[in-house]
């Protein structure tokens, strides 16, 4: 997660939206795929599904950080772009570009588990009935909230440990959260069109979307006017 303005890197802008569609692809195949393979393929328990998907996520997020960090931001998140872009990190155009590229990776993410267990169910894409409660929707908001401000102030102090703090964090927030952590509006909508546990009703999906937002907005605020002045005060 770079820490220079798109605008003043070397890298060019189609550079950059490539990598976050790549990213995005492979972010939802860890999030989605693990799902199927372990509960609906190897018939093991929902639990041990969760448990999966959890090392999935942190694992393949802390290699594509590690990947796509040095040639550009690596965020594979619009909810992190909105941030970025309130800090000033990153522009709005920018913003506006990633995140479109975003989403189209997580649905091409989706896509691709769906042609890897084509055997299993003879399906590309499928709107999903998974409904989620009032209590992950809360879920949502503190596994926002606390990504977004990780990622804010790792990138302020120019962390050499991106990679490892955020793929623990959201692996073990996956663990810890009702929700099992979308936290990332691309994640959750391209999870509206699986057959998977992990899926999500469009409605809800987009009570998702609206609560990622606000949260990362939040967190933003919350850095800006706490945790970043008082590291300044400290410097």
């Amino acid at each position: 997660m770079a820490k220079t303005k798109i605008d003043s890197c070397k890298t060019t802008p189609i550079v950059f939206s490539v990598c976050e569609f790549i990213g995005s692809i492979f972010l939802v195949i860890a999030a989605v795929a693990p799902i199927i393979l372990v509960k609906n393929i190897l018939s093991a328990p929902i639990y041990i599904a969760v448990v999966a998907d959890a090392l999935a996520v942190g694992f393949v997020l802390f290699a594509l950080i590690e990947i796509f960090g040095p040639i550009c931001t690596a965020y594979f998140n619009p909810a992190v772009c909105l941030a970025m872009a309130l800090n000033k990190d990153l522009a709005w155009s920018a913003a506006l570009k990633h995140s479109i590229a975003q989403v189209l990776g997580g649905l091409t993410g989706i896509l691709f588990v769906h042609l890897m267990f084509y055997d299993f169910r003879q399906i590309f894409f499928e709107v999903s009935e998974v409904t989620r409660s009032s209590g992950t929707i809360f879920a949502e908001a503190l596994g926002t909230f606390i990504l977004v401000l990780c990622i804010l102030s790792l990138v302020h102090q120019n962390s050499d440990r991106v990679s490892l703090v955020v793929g623990l964090l959201v692996g073990g927030m996956l663990l810890s959260t009702s929700s099992t952590m979308f936290a990332n509006p691309q994640v959750t909508i391209a999870r509206m069109f699986t057959y998977s546990d992990a899926g999500i009703r469009p409605f809800d999906g987009l009570i998702f979307i609206i609560i990622q937002f606000i949260a990362a907005a939040i967190a933003f605020v919350v850095w800006k006017y706490s945790i970043k002045k008082c590291a300044q005060r400290c410097g």
